[in-house]
């Protein structure tokens, strides 16, 4: 779906966004006729709080919506999207109350508030517009809105219309768009191209494996994004129960991501050369499915004892990375919903991500706190690294004892990034279990837009 402001010479009712601090000041600056009605409604500026003011024809005049204090603020973002969504059908603007950052989020969460996912279900359109604020950058909130919708309509297909084949088909579908270079490796082509365990992660699905490469731009600083496509994961013969394998469709929120984070890279037309890899696999079972304590040799050439074949997402990444790590990018960046302890440590809101690079570290924190995509560091803890050496061979896919996680998991990914000056890992959710304001339940994508927001800084753009 098109996630686009309204037009600016549509008629528009003004909206007024006001502090419970500054209510008063205000409140004593309007008509007897509007403080009359907002002490009729007793309108006192809480957060989310809308009161709709009629003129002497009982037509909307305007829309105040209270923006409460600070404490309540730091509860939660986009609070203007739930305004929006508790308005009338019809079209508005932003009239006073927010500036700069603010005013941005404010308005790109009215954007995302009419999000639909309408592939198997007709719902009612959304009727309740905003046209651009002045002051913001229109063009870059709708093209950061529309890389949301990619990547939120990708992770909520269900697999049945999301495998390996689709993905791809996205995805060439996304460099057609904007006229990025692809290639693609398929099946046993894996093998003769060294992306074993690309291969062995994927073949048993009826659903080919692949490796999904794209490549744009031309001049600027090199940034590759690496996302995680498992569009199904039964667990492999380390079968999931089910109530670990209902949400699976979404183990390709990596891909769905870097492929959201590329629109809006090539969207904005940012002066850099992008490449984007995508290991899109099945984690299927049948005869031929890949075994606990089967020893696989990388790209890399490190062997791996696979102690869980429900750790897969790390080796397909791994052999990605490798490839990506050849070219040494300036920056390389790999995204996944790759482990259930990262959820245990930060909640599904968080997006928990690992380097070694301290300066990249707090700008990407800056960043995320900035357009309210909230990031947590995590430590690639050296003490750990025995836990993923098992003897028997290089690595392990899933070191025994059950603690540290989603850090053992991004120190075996590093072991595969040793040129790259810069690399940093993410291991999101990429869903939202409940509804809150500009997130409706299901899909969504998490720190592309602290990326987009950083990359300035850390390229030099």
């Amino acid at each position: 779906m098109s996630v686009k402001f309204a037009k600016e010479e549509t008629p528009s009712i003004p909206v007024y966004i006001v502090q419970a601090g500054g209510f008063d000041d205000w409140f004593a600056s309007q008509p007897a006729s509007v403080t009359a009605w907002l002490t009729a409604n007793g309108f006192a500026a809480a957060l989310g709080e809308v009161c709709l003011v009629p003129d002497k024809n009982g037509t909307p005049e305007m829309a105040v919506v209270g923006y409460g204090k600070p404490a309540a603020r730091a509860r939660g973002r986009f609070h203007l999207a739930k305004a929006a969504a508790a308005l009338p059908a019809g079209t508005y603007h932003i009239e006073s109350g927010l500036e700069g950052a603010a005013l941005e989020e404010a308005a790109l969460g009215w954007l995302l508030s009419g999000y639909q996912f309408t592939r198997y279900r007709q719902q009612k359109p959304n009727k309740v517009r905003l046209k651009a604020p002045e002051g913001i950058d229109a063009a870059r909130i709708e093209a950061i809105a529309a890389g949301e919708v990619l990547t939120r309509d990708l992770i909520n297909t269900p697999a049945s219309d999301m495998g390996p084949q689709e993905l791809e088909d996205a995805f060439l579908a996304l460099a057609a768009e904007h006229g990025a270079k692809t290639q693609v490796v398929m099946g046993d082509d894996l093998l003769t191209q060294n992306l074993p365990m690309i291969h062995a992660v994927g073949r048993a699905s009826d659903r080919a494996p692949r490796l999904l490469d794209m490549r744009w731009g031309d001049a600027g600083p090199t940034l590759t994004l690496v996302g995680k496509g498992v569009c199904f994961d039964t667990g492999g013969l380390n079968i999931k129960p089910g109530s670990s394998m209902g949400l699976m469709k979404k183990d390709m929120g990596g891909a769905a991501t870097v492929m959201g984070l590329a629109h809006m890279i090539m969207t904005l037309g940012l002066k850099l050369r992008l490449r984007v890899l995508v290991p899109a696999v099945e984690n299927a079972i049948n005869g031929s499915a890949f075994r606990p304590q089967d020893i696989l040799t990388s790209r890399k050439g490190l062997t791996v004892e696979v102690n869980n074949t429900d750790a897969e997402g790390r080796l397909v990444l791994a052999d990605a990375l490798a490839l990506a790590d050849e070219e040494t990018p300036d920056c390389l960046i790999s995204m996944a919903t790759l482990t259930g302890a990262a959820r245990v440590a930060v909640g599904p809101d968080l997006a928990p991500y690992y380097t070694d690079d301290d300066s990249m570290a707090a700008t990407l924190a800056d960043s995320g706190t900035a357009v309210a995509d909230p990031l947590w560091r995590m430590p690639f803890w050296e003490p750990y690294e025995s836990m993923i050496e098992p003897g028997i061979a290089d690595l392990d896919n899933a070191p025994s004892g059950g603690f540290a996680g989603s850090i053992t998991a991004a120190l075996f990914l590093r072991r595969f990034v040793d040129q790259t000056p810069r690399y940093v890992h993410l291991d999101i959710y990429g869903w939202q279990p409940s509804a809150a304001p500009a997130r409706p339940k299901g899909g969504t994508g998490q720190g592309a837009r602290a990326i987009l927001e950083a990359l300035p800084k850390v390229l030099n753009l």
